[in-house]
């Protein structure tokens, strides 16, 4: 096996991890992100187990970032559905996984300076895009989102999706604003174990993911960011020892900033982790096994084993993208915020290394 390379690390004097346990501030009432000029809101710098955060993103021409992404998960298949505005271009885009086959496709639409792609500024708003090539609806009901998606050519298949994302009620979620500083940040809402029900059909084949192991994962984001950035995202929901566990770690992006992306959730409740992780691979070979671990504490500490591995490269010249999404398996342990400690095992999920210039 080829040497881990640890792609970050303590002393990086830009943007060095944290060695100390960091003061993020909650926040339960609705703020706003910006200021009438498109700036940072100082008094938004803020996590939240709910998104309450108006993303009223504006101006800064070019430099704007909105996405919704959902992904979702079981035992059989993984099926993921984008639409994005980056200003420069939409990148709307679905991709599919059937695990025991290795079938994969992927079928990505650029729209020309985000021509179609009205992005909210909630997350509980709907979204949809639509063109000869790709369908996509993300619609808000009283309960959840309810996702369609259609495509007569995807890899010489048609695909077609119809299924219900339900939002339990009381059920938390991760929702955190990242500052580089006042021109340049990012609102995060992330929401994992959400139950799925409904079917994916991709040429002959019928996936039905209305099972209990079935699982949604919403990325939501709206920012400012600056031209060009690196990042790691690992993201799981399952059950382990009957209990409903969901993990969101993020590291490189936010390194630095006062503020992480990370947090468990058990059964429903997040448990904030307010501390930078290291996240350790093989930048040679991505299949070779991760690690991710929490840097002043013990409270995450995983391993992630790949069983596929996902390649995305964007190349629009002064658009350009790359990200190694690896599809596996977590073991290990992680402490929620009562001390309790969760041994974790097979639980499925991803992990990507990404490079965006943008």
């Amino acid at each position: 096996m080829k040497t881990l390379i640890k792609i970050h690390y303590e002393g990086d004097k830009n943007m060095g991890l944290t060695t100390s346990l960091l003061k993020e501030r909650e926040i339960r009432k609705e703020v706003n992100l910006c200021d009438d000029k498109g700036r940072l809101l100082k008094d938004s710098i803020v996590w939240a187990k709910n998104p309450v955060v108006n993303c009223n993103v504006t101006r800064n021409w070019l430099r704007k970032k909105k996405w919704n992404y959902w992904c979702i998960t079981n035992e059989e298949c993984l099926f993921s559905v984008t639409i994005s505005n980056i200003d420069y271009a939409g990148m709307i885009f679905a991709y599919f996984l059937d695990y025991k086959s290795g079938l994969f496709i992927e079928k990505t639409v650029i729209a020309p300076f985000g021509k179609g792609c009205e992005m909210p500024n909630r997350v509980n708003e709907s979204v949809s895009f639509e063109n000869n090539q790709l369908s996509l609806n993300f619609i808000q009901e009283k309960d959840g989102t309810k996702i369609t998606a259609s495509c007569n050519d995807f890899n010489g298949f048609e695909m077609n999706a119809d299924f219900k994302v339900t939002h339990p009620k009381g059920h938390e979620t991760l929702n955190v604003v990242i500052p580089w500083d006042e021109k340049h940040f990012q609102f995060t809402s992330k929401h994992q174990c959400l139950p799925v029900t409904g079917n994916l059909t991709v040429g002959n084949k019928t996936y039905d993911l209305s099972s209990k192991k079935t699982f949604g994962c919403l990325d939501f984001g709206r920012g400012i960011w600056p031209y060009k950035v690196t990042w790691n995202w690992g993201s799981a929901s399952g059950i382990q020892n009957g209990k409903v566990i969901g993990l969101n770690l993020g590291g490189q992006w936010t390194d630095g900033t006062g503020m992480t992306e990370n947090a468990i959730v058990i059964d429903g409740k997040l448990t904030k982790i307010s501390e930078d992780l290291k996240f350790i691979y093989d930048k040679n070979n991505y299949m070779n096994t991760w690690e991710i671990k929490s840097t002043v504490t013990d409270r995450i500490d995983l391993s992630f084993i790949p069983f596929y591995e996902r390649i995305a490269k964007t190349d629009l010249k002064i658009v350009r993208s790359e990200v190694h999404q690896v599809i596996g398996y977590y073991y290990g342990s992680i402490q929620d915020k009562n001390g309790v400690t969760y041994e974790i095992k097979d639980l499925l999920g991803w992990v990507e290394d990404h490079y965006g210039q943008w």
